[in-house]
């Protein structure tokens, strides 16, 4: 039996759809290796690898890439397919996807170390410059969905929870400027969605790369949140200088990037709605 990280089996506990997904993983890895002529190792494994089996593997004849097979999960529902129209600028390249497993042959990043190793500043100018590659018009047909279709499932969770709201009048603030921003997006581009200084990789072909992206499309100025989000300590010390200063490298709007940091804060479904994350959401506001 192939090794399967902790956390991956925890994610995957209590939903039958991902129970039976990873009761499959290994006849799914079995014939991925029989596919592409695979010799793997041992799964990547840490704190943001609970959502895919990831591992390092080498093809008959040498290559040495990467196999992904990713539990159900609606936000990443359509990785491969925006991985093959961004076509490695700036992401990983997409060697090959079996439609009926989902499994993914990637292009493996080395060394691969991650972004976050790095200074907090230097990953801003880094995920600044990624930011501009990604967000490019999607071509004719291309059949990504858009931001709003997840902002809605958000949206129903979230008011579903009414009695857990920490404060009310800050969700519906967060609910209103949900809608005015998807009302008033103007520019509707590709957007990866879970891009942070851990989702960027030190690579060969470029000094970094993109990996793991969630593909829709919609408003850039969305795509600036998760990174901040994932440095909390320094947004809530500077919140609208953090804000300003990656909207500038990323050539976004600073206000509708800080409106959107706040509607996630309030309006993304979370266990618990907390006023650690309120004080720093009206400071936003």
């Amino acid at each position: 039996m192939r090794v399967v990280p902790d956390l991956l089996v925890t994610n995957c506990r209590g939903v039958p759809e991902r129970e039976r997904w990873l009761a499959g993983l290994e006849a799914a890895l079995d014939t991925a290796c029989a596919r592409w002529g695979l010799e793997l190792g041992d799964p990547f494994d840490g704190p943001e690898v609970g959502a895919a089996w990831v591992a390092p593997a080498v093809r008959r004849g040498g290559e040495r890439v990467v196999l992904k097979l990713g539990m159900p999960h609606d936000e990443a529902a359509d990785e491969a397919h925006g991985l093959a129209l961004w076509a490695g600028d700036p992401t990983v390249r997409l060697i090959d996807v079996d439609d009926r497993s989902g499994a993914m042959l990637l292009e493996r990043c080395e060394p691969g170390t991650a972004l976050r190793s790095q200074p907090e500043r230097d990953q801003d100018a880094v995920v600044g410059a990624m930011l501009r590659r990604l967000h490019r018009e999607p071509p004719p047909a291309h059949g990504l969905r858009p931001l709003s279709a997840m902002l809605a499932r958000w949206s129903a969770a979230t008011r579903g929870k009414e009695a857990r709201w920490s404060d009310a009048g800050l969700v519906l603030e967060g609910l209103t400027r949900m809608d005015e921003l998807l009302r008033t997006t103007t520019r509707h581009v590709m957007l990866a969605t879970d891009l942070h200084a851990g989702n960027v990789l030190a690579a060969r072909r470029e000094p970094w790369l993109v990996i793991d992206p969630k593909p829709f499309v919609g408003d850039p100025a969305y795509d600036a949140t998760q990174h901040l989000l994932n440095g909390l300590e320094r947004l809530r010390a500077a919140p609208h200088d953090t804000v300003a200063r990656l909207a500038d490298l990323a050539g976004l709007d600073a206000e509708r990037v800080r409106d959107w940091t706040l509607v996630r804060l309030v309006v993304e479904p979370i266990d618990g709605w907390s006023a650690d994350g309120d004080d720093l959401a009206r400071a936003l506001a």
